[in-house]
């Protein structure tokens, strides 16, 4: 009898069960409220969780930390930020640590299949997958806060465990429940905040605006919508830079950007190049984005 031939699917699901198995080396169990989840974010102990799973602990606390070869080890709670409700801990085991490979959370998009590994109810490592149903930016009292929305299934024990894409990369940190839908906070939101890093600003006021359907037909690359500048502070990043009141951000020299959600992700650096159309010419403007404070 011949064998069995593995058709395209059963591959798939191979591949994805081998991905899941190395991503569980760098989720941890931490054992403070109750127990959470956390990411091993690199070799030297630096571990990754939300703020509410070590709530109550101030830096230079310590807390439990289970790997998944069984080792119990104290963390140390560096820092936390209620802000995108993270945590940081570091683990001291005199050995390197399976970090987890970091993906990019600013190339996901709407559809793509991601996992989450987690703790809930106490079963350690169990996995759960889904589809990524939004992407955006959720307002608060304590200001706005970038989010990857998917249907996978969260429970208490998953909160602080890593959103992993199809290659096995974490792209989020699980973080709450809203309705049947999860909300992760994006790898690069918590890669700013693990470097310290304030959000850039340009120092604008906008407004969105449609634009003519003619200028798309001139230029394939012309956005719907535009974003155009309402007010401009004085003395900030885009006053420096010349940036005028009537000025249409159309985007960077590398995407477009339609609405202030992608805005903000575009100017995540020291500098940004700005595509810009002013008195129906476009031009690039060089912004200079260092020292400046909250994006706006």
């Amino acid at each position: 009898m011949a064998p069995e031939e593995i058709g395209p699917s059963e591959r798939a699901s191979a591949a994805s069960a081998q991905m899941v198995g190395r991503a569980h080396e760098s989720v941890v169990q931490i054992r403070a409220r109750g127990a959470g989840a956390g990411v091993i974010w690199d070799e030297n102990g630096l571990v990754l969780t939300n703020h509410h799973v070590v709530a109550g602990r101030r830096p230079g606390s310590k807390t439990s930390v289970v790997l998944r070869d069984g080792r119990e080890l104290d963390a140390e709670v560096v820092k936390r930020g209620r802000n995108l409700d993270l945590a940081l801990l570091r683990i001291e085991s005199g050995s390197a640590l399976p970090a987890a490979p970091i993906g990019d959370s600013d190339l996901l998009r709407v559809g793509q299949l991601v996992y989450a590994i987690g703790h809930p109810w106490g079963r350690l490592g169990a996995v759960t997958a889904g589809v990524v149903s939004g992407l955006g930016v959720v307002g608060g009292p304590r200001g706005r806060t970038r989010y990857v929305q998917s249907d996978v299934s969260l429970a208490p024990g998953n909160s602080g465990g890593p959103l992993l894409n199809a290659r096995g990369e974490v792209i989020g940190i699980n973080a709450m429940v809203f309705g049947r839908l999860a909300l992760s906070i994006p790898s690069n939101a918590a890669n700013t905040w693990l470097a310290g890093g304030r959000r850039p600003r340009l120092g604008v006021g906008i407004l969105p605006v449609e634009l003519p359907a003619s200028l798309r037909r001139t230029d394939a690359t012309m956005p719907e919508a535009g974003l155009m500048v309402a007010a401009v502070e004085a003395g900030g990043p885009a006053d420096r830079a010349g940036l005028l009141i009537g000025d249409v951000l159309l985007g960077t020299d590398e995407r477009t950007s339609a609405n202030p959600e992608s805005l903000l992700d575009a100017i995540a650096g020291d500098s940004v190049r700005l595509r810009v159309m002013r008195g129906g010419k476009i031009s690039f403007v060089d912004v200079d984005l260092k020292a400046s404070g909250r994006a706006a």
